[in-house]
Formats: structure tokens, C-alpha cells, sequence
């Protein structure tokens, strides 16, 4: 952004020489120049025409004539309407170059002691099955949103809030008892995760059975199919045992407890080794068996200040009609609480461990209105983000073949989606000769990196607002808007650095002002230099599909460039160092914008 800066300071103290007017930095709109004029950067000149009182051209020509006389960085200008298109000197560039050079942490700012303070919740999963594909996406955007904020000098907190309570963990657990015969992820052979998992849908298969049987004997004694299928649901009897077990649960029966424990341990295993292979953590884990309880105290606390009030059910309610909505179910008649009293739990136990100044929640779009509601009552109990919390809204994946049922075994396992990824680049890089002079040690790991960062910036490309169908053939490509193909440029370009080196070909330190620089190297540099307000942006608008994009344009720029020009044949030895510079500079922000989705690059392809 310097030489912007440099411009805008400029164009400011033009308009104050000019018409003894000091205007604000913001009132200096600087653009890319179209490419069907001539120039780099465009000032629009609209805003002064009230101060200078004349014609927009005349303003523009005043205040181009002033920048070309005052400002180095201006080697000429031409003005259309009320447009003024500058020409950046070409020093001005190898300035800039020699500042992204010299910058290690290029595009990041540094987060101070006194930084906002960002919590992020992502993930999210329940222990009575393994993470799928719609997990894969929730944490991957989380896990690229943390990097991102702090890239944009926040402090940030990653959390997890783990669903280990209710009548869907005990429908496995139930499951296991009845015909599990003692079976462990030892004795088995699987991930604890995928264990329970199974008896879920066994779970699952056996009430249905159930639920058919009485369904067929009602409808023979006369009554309404519809009324028939509703009954046999509420009295089949494995959901009645489902249920007493979830009493037992709420009243610590010592027996369910230790088989809820012992379960929930093989999940958190299983869970573990998934988060690894994605490569996302947190900073802390929050668990539902806990936040219910403080969540229940504060709904208390707020029924005894008038905040919320209790229906002759004795059931707790907030109403919130003053705020267009309708009255929120809080604690059910017997006592028992419901999620959103759960996440006031939550929010109570997190804004008691952390000063947090922004609460996130990564959550998918069918829970709008219940973080709506959230919002509210948070404000209502006097946490200060409570208004301003975000809920970082997502769509669902779809696939090929519709939506995934999880109590039916057909999702998308996020454990077998890592395995076909992995597998697939390798059989790909082997068939397109990738891998020569590699060990089988290094193919396998330049396998890992290339199928994961195929299947991560598929999912992160993707305006996160938006539906999306995952289509793993498509996202390994090797051409294309792809992971691969930024990977692969990157490696190229790490390539053509050995050779230079190997060549003695290593420049160091600031290149010289008078180094020659074309119209398309220049192009790359301000392309390069648009790193910064990509992470800005994407940091303002929670987006990382603008940095995944911002990614493969730079990448596809250097491409064209690469073509159209020799880097380390180039005849004139001074235009090698430089065009060696910009690559190096090239591969440095593709490698810090992929870390920012927790995207690897390989040194080698």
C-alpha cells in the first residue's frame, strides 16, 4: 500500500496548494487504471469538483500537473473525464518490491497486548457418531477465519463446544449394551468415533422395525395411518428405554455414567486423530454435560430480575415479541434444559475464562434464527458482545447423490474423504510423472499435502453464504481453480530458485532504483502488493473465499508472466535479478495466503 499512501498524501496536499482546502484521506478514491487507458492508478476526481469550482477534466489536469511537479512516484498522467490515470515511475516500483522483499510477515499485522480480543467457535460435533463432510466444512472455515484475524492484528481464541448430552448419546450407548457384546476400537479394529457411530444407526434400525410393527398393528385396529405411525413412534420400546436412560443420565446413575465416560473417551480419541489429519486445534474445549447446568443458573437468575417468566406448566420462557419475534422455550415443565440454554451456559462459562471482546460462532445456516434469538438474550443478561456476536453463517454440502442422513450410515465420512483425497492425488501425480528422483517417503507426504489442500481450498473457494456441491474429481485437478494448481506453481517456482542458487544466482539486499522493471513485471508487483487488502478484506467481511481467490488470481498471473517471459535466461543479467525477486516474492505470499486456509504448499511436486 505505500506507494497508495504516497499518492493519496499527494492528491491532498495538491488540493490544498491548489485551493487552500485540507481534505480528508478518505475522500482520495485510488483505483486499479482500466486496461483500456494507460496508468496504473486512477484518481477519481468527482469529490474535489465542490472545492476547485471547475469542470472535472480542468480539476483533474490541475491536480495531475501538481502530482507530476511535486510527487516522485508520478512519471506521467492523462486525464479522461473525470478521471485521472496515473503512470507509477518505474522506480516507485522497485521500491515497492524491495519492501514486500525485505517483509517476512507481508500482508500481516502484529497483534498487540491490547488487541481485540476474537473468540471462534467451530466444529461443534456430537459423540454419538464420527465428523462428516459437513464437519469438514465447519472446520475448515473456522480454523481459516482464526488465521485470518489474527492476520489482521487481532488476538484470537479457537473453542469447541462438544454436544456429549442428550437422547441421541444415549441411543448409542443403548445400542452398545444390547449388542455390542463387550466390543471396544481395540477389539474391532476402529476408531471409537466410527464405533459408536455404528450403533447408532443400529440404533436407528432396530426402532424403525420396531416403529413398522406397531404402525401395521394400529392401522389393523382401526386407526388412522397417520395417528397410527405417531403413536408407534412415542411407544416404541426402544425409544422408551432411550429416554430412561437419559433420566438415569440426568440424575447421575453411577452405572450410566461410566459407560457414558468410557464412550465418550473412544469418540474424543477418534475425534483427535481427525482434527489432526485436517490439521485444526483449539485452544479450548468446552462440553455440554457442563455448560447446561451454568446455562440453567443464569436462566434462574434472569427469571428472579424479571428478564424472562414461567408459565403455569412451570416451564421458562423469554419473551420477545417487543424485539418482532415470539416467546423462547428456555427450561422445559420438568426442569430440563434446551439448547439455547445450553449456549447461555456456554457463553456464561467463556466470558468467565476470557475478556472477550467478539464472540463467532461458525455454525450452518438453518440456525439463523436460534443465534437471532441467542443475541438477544445474551444482551438481555448483560454480556457486552452480546449484541454484536456473530454468527458465522454457512450453507451445507451437498453431493453428487443429495444430502447425507447421518442415523442412516450415509454420510461422508470425514475420515474416508481424507483417505480418497490423499490416495487420489497420488494416483494422479503418479500417472501425470510427478514424482521422479522422490522416495516413497517423500511421495507419500507430497500425497498428503496436495489431496488435503485439494479438498480445503475446493471448500474454502466458496463464498461460505452459499450452498456448495463437493466434487472430489473436479477439486484435484491440476489445472484450474484448484488447490493443486497453486500448489504446483508454487513448487515450480521453489524449482527455479534452486536452480538459481546453484547458478550463484542469489540477490541480496534492496535492488537498485535504476533495475529495469516491464509494464507486465510492474503488473505483478501491484498484483503482488493487493495481498494486503486481500487479508483486510477478508478479515472485514468474514470471507476467506477472498483470499482462496485472491490465491489462484496472483498464481495464474505469475503463470501467464512465466510464459511469456524467461526468468533465469533472461539476456540482460540485471532483468534476471529482478524477475528472480518477483518470484521468490510471488511464492512467499502464495505460501502465507494457503496458510491462512491451513493450506500446505510443497517444496517439491
Amino acid at each position: 500500500m505505500k506507494i497508495e499512501h504516497q499518492i493519496s498524501q499527494a492528491v491532498i496536499e495538491a488540493v490544498s496548494e491548489l485551493y487552500g482546502q485540507t481534505v480528508p484521506e478518505e475522500l482520495v478514491q485510488l483505483q486499479k487504471t482500466k486496461a483500456t487507458f494507460e496508468g496504473n492508478l486512477t484518481l477519481v476526481v468527482f469529490p474535489f469538483v465542490k472545492i476547485s469550482r471547475q469542470r472535472p477534466e480542468d480539476t483533474a489536469q490541475a491536480i495531475g500537473g501538481h502530482l507530476l511537479a511535486h510527487c516522485k512516484a508520478v512519471a506521467r498522467y492523462n486525464v479522461v473525464k473525470g478521471f485521472l490515470n496515473l503512470v507509477i515511475a518505474p522506480a516507485a516500483w522497485i521500491e515497492l518490491l524491495n519492501d514486500i522483499d525485505a517483509d517476512d510477515s507481508f500482508g500481516r499485522r502484529k497483534a498487540g497486548d491490547d488487541a481485540p480480543l476474537v473468540m471462534i467457535e467451530y466444529s461443534s460435533p456430537n459423540t454419538n457418531k464420527p465428523l462428516h463432510l459437513g464437519h469438514v466444512r465447519n472446520n475448515l472455515l473456522g480454523w481459516a477465519l482464526a488465521q485470518i484475524l489474527e492476520a489482521n492484528g487481532n488476538r484470537v481464541v479457537k473453542t469447541n463446544i462438544v454436544n456429549d448430552r442428550g437422547i441421541h448419546i444415549c441411543k448409542s450407548m443403548l445400542a452398545w449394551q444390547k449388542w455390542g457384546n463387550g466390543e471396544t476400537p481395540e477389539t474391532s479394529g476402529k476408531k471409537g468415533d466410527h464405533l459408536i457411530g455404528d450403533y447408532y444407526v443400529a440404533f436407528d434400525k432396530h426402532y424403525r422395525a420396531e416403529v413398522e410393527t406397531l404402525k401395521t398393528q394400529y392401522i389393523s385396529e382401526g386407526m388412522d395411518p397417520e395417528k397410527a405411525e405417531e403413536k408407534a413412534k412415542n411407544e416404541a420400546p426402544l425409544m422408551k428405554e432411550a429416554h430412561e436412560m437419559l433420566v438415569r443420565w440426568e440424575h447421575n446413575d453411577p452405572e450410566v455414567r461410566a459407560l457414558w465416560e468410557r464412550m465418550n473417551d473412544w469418540v474424543y480419541a477418534g475425534f483427535d486423530e481427525t482434527y489432526r489429519a485436517l490439521g485444526v486445534s483449539f485452544d479450548k474445549i468446552y462440553y455440554e454435560s457442563n455448560t447446561y447446568l451454568e446455562g440453567k443458573k443464569k436462566v434462574e437468575e434472569g427469571l428472579q430480575t424479571g428478564k424472562f417468566f414461567r408459565k403455569d406448566d412451570n416451564s421458562v420462557w423469554a419473551d420477545l415479541t417487543k424485539e418482532g419475534l415470539d416467546q423462547k422455550l428456555l427450561l422445559r415443565a420438568d426442569g430440563t434444559s434446551v439448547y439455547m440454554t445450553q449456549d447461555i451456559g456456554t457463553a456464561a462459562m467463556r466470558f468467565s475464562d476470557f475478556p472477550i471482546d467478539k464472540m463467532i460462532y461458525v455454525v450452518g445456516n438453518e440456525q439463523n434464527y436460534h443465534f437471532q434469538v441467542l443475541s438477544i438474550l445474551l444482551d438481555r443478561l448483560g454480556f457486552k458482545w452480546g449484541k454484536e456476536l456473530v454468527h458465522f453463517s454457512y450453507g451445507m454440502v451437498e453431493l453428487p447423490n443429495g444430502k447425507m442422513k447421518s442415523r442412516e450410515g450415509t454420510v461422508v465420512d470425514a475420515d474416508d474423504l481424507i483417505a480418497t483425497m490423499i490416495g487420489d492425488a497420488r494416483r494422479m501425480s503418479d500417472e501425470l510423472g510427478k514424482f521422479s528422483d522422490m522416495t516413497e517417503e517423500e511421495k507419500q507426504e507430497v500425497a498428503r499435502i496436495v489431496g488435503l489442500g485439494a479438498l480445503k481450498y475446493f471448500i474454502l473457494k466458496v463464498d461460505a453464504r452459499k450452498n456448495m456441491l463437493f466434487n472430489p474429481a473436479e477439486s484435484i485437478d491440476f489445472n484450474g481453480n484448484t488447490g493443486p494448481f497453486i500448489q504446483y506453481t508454487y513448487a515450480r517456482i521453489r524449482s527455479i530458485m534452486r536452480k538459481a542458487s546453484e547458478a550463484g544466482i542469489t540477490p541480496s539486499g534492496t535492488l537498485g532504483d535504476d533495475m529495469p522493471i516491464s509494464e507486465k513485471e510492474i503488473e505483478l508487483v501491484q498484483k503482488m502488493n493487493d495481498f494486503t487488502v486481500a487479508v483486510a478484506d477478508a478479515g472485514q467481511n468474514y470471507n476467506p473465499s477472498g483470499i482462496a481467490n485472491y490465491c489462484y488470481e496472483l498464481t495464474k498471473q505469475f503463470n501467464q508472466f512465466y510464459h511469456d517471459y524467461s526468468i533465469l535466461n533472461a539476456e540482460d543479467p540485471r532483468q534476471k535479478t529482478v524477475r528472480i525477486v518477483l518470484a521468490r516474492n510471488v511464492a512467499k505470499i502464495i505460501r502465507q495466503g494457503m496458510a491462512l486456509l491451513g493450506i500446505e504448499v510443497p517444496e517439491r511436486m
